[in-house]
C-alpha cells in the first residue's frame, strides 16, 4: 500500500502526505481494507492549526521505524476534524470514556468496523513518567490483538453501546408539543436565567476573569448570554449588573492580554497560562467570528468602567479588519485558521510571526523614535538587561494610558508592516459553512455597531459564497475549496449558522435574498433533521456517513445540545426559529423552538459554561418578540431609522426593512405597511405581539424601543 493523501483538498491532510506511513482518508474503503488483512484501525484526527499535532507527525509518523510497524499492523487513517466533526464527536467520546480525557492530536485503535478499544491524545517518541511511548502502545495494542481478541472485541462492543445509550439519550422530542400552540418552555423563566449568571459569578476568576484555570478559553457563548442578560433583564437589576461585570471584566481581559494580537487584532485559540499571558497562537475563525459579534454588543450595550466603550470599539475594529485581510479568501469566503507556528531565525517555532525583542521594536521604529519604542516596550513588558534578545508578544495586561496609547497608533502601521515582512504562519483555506455562517452575522452586525458599512460588502461575499458553492437548493455541505464544496452534508450546527447569519444580512441590508435564503435553510432542517419527532445533529438519512460512525455509535443517531468552542447545533436552530417566528408570526416554529428550549435544564445540569447559546436563546424568548419594521424608500431618512433600530440591544430583536410592501411580500413583518403619506419612511414597533403607531424620526423610534415597544 501507499500514502494516499496527496490529492485530499484537505490541508491537514495533505500535511502528512509526505509521511512514510500507509494513510488513507477516513472512509468505508479503509475498514474494508482493515477487514480483509484482520488488522486492527489506527485513526490519528486533527487539524491543520493544531501544534501537537505537528510535533507527533514529526516525531513518529515521520519516522520511517515507526511507520513500518503502522503499516504492517494497521489500516492507518488521517482525520481532519474540521471536515469530519461527526467522526471527531464520535471517537473523542470514545476517548473521554476510557481515559478520562481528550484533545488533539486524537490517537484511535478501532476494530475493523469502526468500534474503538482503545484511546489516547498524544504519544512521545520516548516514555516519560505517566505516559508511554507511541511504540509502547503500539506493541500493547497489537499483542492485546494478537493474543486476547475476544476481550478486545468486548471492549469494543461496550463502549460502542455505553456511546449510543450517551448520544441517543441527549435526542430531543421536538414532535410532542402540537402546532399552533405558544408554550411557555418549563424551566425556562428570570429565576432560571439569574442562576445561571449567579452559578457563573461564583467559578469567575476573581483575579485574571474567565473561566477556569489553565488552559483558559475564550467563553464566547457564555459571553453572548451574558450580554444579552444584561441588556435584556429588568434595568438596573442585581443579576443584569452581575452579568455586565463578568462578561465586561472578561472582555478586559481578553483583549489587554497576550491572546490578543494589539498590532494587528484578531484572537489566538486560548492561553496555556491562566492569567492569558501565553497564548497557544492558532488563531481559528470560529473564536474570531464569534467574539467579534460579542464586542459588538458590548458596544452596543455602552461599554462599562471596566471595560470603556472606546477600548472596546478599538479591539472589535481591529477583530474585524483581522478577519478580513488574514482569513479573508480571494473568492469570497473565510479561511478556517492560521498556524501556531511561524518561523523565526530559520526555525519553526510556536508564535514566531508575533513575538518581539527590544532590539527588533527598536530597529523598527528607527533611532529617530528610540524613546517611543522604549516606552512601547516597557508598556508591554519586554524582557531588558540580559534578557533583552528574548521575544515575547506584546500585551500589556491592563489598560494602557493614554499616551502610550497615542504611541501605540502612531506607530501601529509601521510595525505591522514590519511584521508582514516575516513568514507568516500556514493558513488553512478550507471554508467551513457553519463558522462561515457565524462571520456573516458578526459582520453584519459589527458593520452597524462599528459604524462601518463596507464590513457589509465581505458578508455579502460570504453570505454569496455559501449560498450558490455550499448550498444546491435541498442541502448544504459543509466544506468547500478553491470554490467548490465535496465531502458530509452539513450538520445541524451548519444550517443554523447559515441561516442566523442570512437572517443577520437581512436585516443589515433589507436586501430580501438573504430571507429567502434564511427560509429555506430553516425548512431544510425541518425536514431533514427531525425524524420519528427527534431532532438530531445529522441528517436523519446521511448518504455520506460512514459504517465506522454507524458501528462506533452501535447505529445510534446523535445530538450534543452542549456548547464547545461553538455553540451547539440545536441551541443555534432554536435562536433562527424565534426569529423566522417573529418575523412570521409562525406558532409552529415558536413551538419547535420552545421544545428545544425545555432542554435547557437537562444542559445547565452540566454546568452554565456549556449552556450559553442555549440560555441566550432563553433571554431572547423570554424578551421577546420585540419587532421593529422600517418601511420606506432607501436613502438617509431610512438609513438613520435603520441605525437607531440596530441601537436597540433588546436580546429578542429582529429588523424588517425594505420598501412598501403588499400582503403578499416575502417577509410577513412588512406586510400592509406603508411608509408617510409624502413619501417619508416610517418605523413600525410592535412587542409581544402588541404595536404601537408608526414613527417617522429616530428619536421617536429611540423612545419607543425604550418604553418597551
Amino acid at each position: 500500500m501507499a500514502n494516499r493523501l496527496a490529492g485530499s483538498p484537505s490541508a491537514y491532510l495533505r500535511q502528512h502526505a509526505a509521511n512514510p506511513v500507509d494513510w488513507q482518508p477516513y472512509g468505508d474503503e479503509a475498514f474494508a481494507e482493515a477487514k480483509r488483512r484482520g488488522v486492527p484501525v489506527f485513526v490519528s484526527i486533527g487539524y491543520a492549526a493544531c501544534h501537537w499535532c505537528h510535533v507527533m507527525a514529526h516525531e513518529s509518523f515521520e519516522d520511517l521505524a515507526t511507520a513500518a510497524v503502522l503499516n504492517e499492523r494497521f489500516v492507518s487513517i488521517k482525520v481532519d476534524r474540521e471536515e469530519r466533526p461527526d467522526v471527531d464527536a464520535v471517537y473523542m467520546a470514545a476517548c473521554q470514556a476510557m481515559s478520562g480525557q481528550g484533545g488533539w492530536p486524537l490517537s484511535i485503535f478501532a476494530l475493523p468496523d469502526g468500534r474503538a478499544f482503545y484511546a489516547g491524545t498524544y504519544f512521545p517518541p520516548m516514555p516519560y513518567p505517566g505516559r508511554p511511548s507511541f511504540r509502547q502502545i503500539l506493541d500493547a495494542v497489537w499483542e492485546a490483538w494478537t493474543e486476547r481478541r475476544e476481550a478486545v472485541e468486548q471492549q469494543a462492543a461496550a463502549l460502542a453501546e455505553g456511546l449510543g445509550g450517551v448520544f441517543s439519550a441527549h435526542l430531543l422530542d421536538v414532535g410532542t408539543l402540537a402546532a399552533g400552540v405558544d408554550p411557555q418552555p418549563p424551566g425556562v423563566d428570570p429565576q432560571t436565567l439569574e442562576a445561571a449568571v449567579a452559578g457563573l459569578a461564583r467559578i469567575e476568576d476573581p483575579e485574571h476573569a474567565g473561566f477556569g484555570g489553565a488552559p483558559k478559553f475564550p467563553p464566547s457563548p457564555v459571553l453572548e448570554f451574558l450580554i444579552r442578560h444584561a441588556a435584556g433583564a429588568s434595568s438596573g437589576s442585581e443579576s443584569a449588573e452581575v452579568a455586565r461585570g463578568i462578561a465586561g471584566r472578561t472582555l478586559a481581559s481578553m483583549c489587554r492580554s497576550a491572546l490578543f494580537d494589539t498590532l494587528g487584532g484578531g484572537f489566538a485559540r486560548y492561553s496555556v497560562a491562566g492569567d492569558w499571558s501565553l497564548p497557544h497562537y492558532e488563531k481559528m475563525l470560529y473564536d474570531n467570528a464569534q467574539l467579534l459579534r460579542v464586542l459588538a454588543r458590548w458596544v452596543r450595550l455602552g461599554g462599562s468602567d471596566v471595560f470603556p466603550l472606546g477600548e472596546a470599539r478599538g479591539a472589535a475594529s481591529l477583530t474585524a479588519d483581522w478577519l478580513v485581510r488574514e482569513l479573508g479568501l480571494p473568492g469570497g469566503g473565510f479561511a478556517s485558521s492560521l498556524d501556531a507556528d511561524s518561523e523565526r531565525d530559520g526555525r519553526s517555532v510556536e508564535g514566531g510571526y508575533y513575538v518581539w525583542t527590544r532590539r527588533e521594536l527598536a530597529e523598527a521604529l528607527g533611532g529617530e523614535n528610540a524613546d517611543d519604542a522604549a516606552r512601547l516596550a516597557s508598556a508591554f513588558g519586554l524582557p531588558g538587561g540580559a534578557h533583552a534578545d528574548s521575544a515575547a508578544p506584546l500585551h500589556a495586561g491592563r489598560e494602557l494610558g493614554p499616551e502610550t496609547r497615542k504611541v501605540l497608533e502612531r506607530h501601529r502601521a509601521a510595525l505591522v508592516a514590519v511584521r508582514a515582512g516575516r513568514t507568516p504562519p500556514g493558513r488553512d483555506d478550507k471554508v467551513v459553512a457553519g463558522w462561515n455562517g457565524l462571520a456573516v452575522a458578526a459582520l453584519a452586525d459589527a458593520a452597524w455597531a462599528l459604524e462601518r458599512p463596507e464590513l457589509l460588502d465581505e458578508a455579502r461575499r460570504t453570505a454569496e459564497l455559501l449560498a450558490t458553492v455550499h448550498w444546491d437548493g435541498e442541502r448544504l455541505l459543509r466544506v468547500s475549496h478553491g470554490g467548490s464544496a465535496a465531502g458530509i452534508e452539513g450538520l445541524l450546527a451548519d444550517y443554523a449558522a447559515c441561516a442566523e447569519g442570512a437572517f443577520t444580512l437581512y436585516a443589515a441590508t433589507g436586501e430580501e435574498r438573504w430571507y429567502k435564503w434564511a427560509e429555506q435553510l430553516v425548512d431544510a432542517v425541518t425536514e431533514r433533521f427531525i425524524a420519528d419527532g427527534l431532532l438530531s445533529d445529522e441528517a436523519a438519512a446521511p448518504g455520506e456517513q460512514s459504517a465506522g460512525v454507524r458501528a462506533a455509535l452501535a447505529g445510534a443517531r446523535t445530538l450534543d445540545p452542549h456548547d464547545t468552542e461553538t455553540p451547539s447545533g440545536a441551541s443555534l436552530f432554536a435562536g433562527v426559529l424565534l426569529a423566522r417566528a417573529a418575523y412570521s408570526g409562525s406558532t409552529e416554529d415558536r413551538s419547535l423552538a420552545a421544545s428545544i428550549l425545555s432542554g435547557l435544564p437537562r444542559v445547565l445540569a452540566q454546568g452554565p459554561r456549556v449552556a450559553g447559546w442555549l440560555l441566550a436563546v432563553a433571554e431572547a424568548a423570554l424578551m421577546g418578540p420585540l419587532e421593529i419594521a422600517v418601511v420606506g424608500a432607501p436613502g438617509e431618512a431610512r438609513r438613520r431609522l435603520l441605525a437607531e433600530a440596530w441601537a436597540a440591544p433588546s436580546p429578542g430583536r429582529v429588523i424588517a426593512v425594505g420598501e412598501p410592501r403588499s400582503a403578499d411580500g416575502t417577509v410577513p413583518l412588512l406586510a400592509g405597511r406603508a411608509s408617510a403619506p409624502d413619501g417619508a419612511p416610517l418605523a413600525y414597533v410592535c412587542r409581544n405581539f402588541a404595536c404601537r403607531l408608526p414613527v417617522g424620526r429616530a428619536e421617536e423610534l429611540a423612545e419607543q424601543v425604550r418604553a418597551g415597544g
